[in-house]
């Protein structure tokens, strides 16, 4: 016996919701493989670290490279770029599409969070920036002088005491100890502030790499063997 129109509209109802289920599904699955990829193999971001430690560098020492002020203002990095463009959607694949749309819009955020930028604009982060952009116009004299030098391990030490008085060495001393320990601060709250404690180590290698690239001419700083240099 034939079957009537109702009846044929019914099965191929069925048959197209059952084809666009197991489409969904296997979407579904696809998506949480990338996830469970993206979660797992969270990398220290070097690129993005550099980036931020010229930033600050560039803020603290008060450089006058260009784009300096802009991203001052922008406290720091925002490179989200969409993965979707819009475009026509054929008729008959509308709900596996949309239902592809929000998965990848939920995958976004975790790729992002698995190769992330390194954020800078924690109110711990600019607290401890300010602190130490203040004290740069008691410290410049003695970097000038050669008194003060910029360490290989991202922090500042003395170099040489001649020629300075009494006041002047409790006055470097002091300026040496406050500066050093803003300067783990950073580093460590930097870290902390993304979420991951344990790239202290690293962020405060590239950090020092970054403020002997940034320092001016004639200041002292120290090579991967310890030896004083006068740049």
């Amino acid at each position: 016996m034939s079957k009537t129109i109702p009846e044929i509209r019914k099965t191929h109802s069925f048959s197209y919701n059952k084809q666009s289920f197991y489409q969904l599904l296997s979407m579904l699955l696809i998506s949480l493989t990338v996830i469970s990829c993206v979660t797992i193999n969270i990398y220290f971001p070097a690129a993005a670290a550099e980036e931020a430690a010229e930033l600050i560098v560039d803020d603290v020492l008060h450089s006058t490279d260009p784009g300096t002020e802009q991203n001052k203002k922008s406290g720091g990095m925002d490179n989200k770029q969409s993965l979707l463009n819009s475009s026509p959607i054929d008729e008959g694949i509308y709900y596996p599409a949309k239902a592809l749309v929000a998965i990848v819009n939920f995958i976004i955020p975790a790729a992002e969070a698995g190769q992330a930028n390194i954020s800078i604009n924690s109110p711990k982060i600019r607290s401890i920036r300010n602190s130490m952009e203040k004290r740069q116009a008691k410290l410049q004299p003695f970097y000038k002088s050669g008194a003060v030098g910029f360490t290989n391990n991202g922090l500042i030490a003395s170099v040489s005491s001649a020629g300075l008085s009494i006041k002047q060495k409790s006055t470097v001393k002091k300026l040496i100890k406050s500066e050093n320990r803003d300067r783990h601060a950073l580093y460590s709250e930097i870290a902390n502030a993304n979420g991951h404690p344990e790239w202290k180590a690293d962020i405060q290698k590239t950090f020092s790499k970054t403020w002997i690239n940034k320092i001016s001419s004639g200041w002292m700083y120290q090579s991967p063997s310890g030896k004083w240099t006068r740049k």
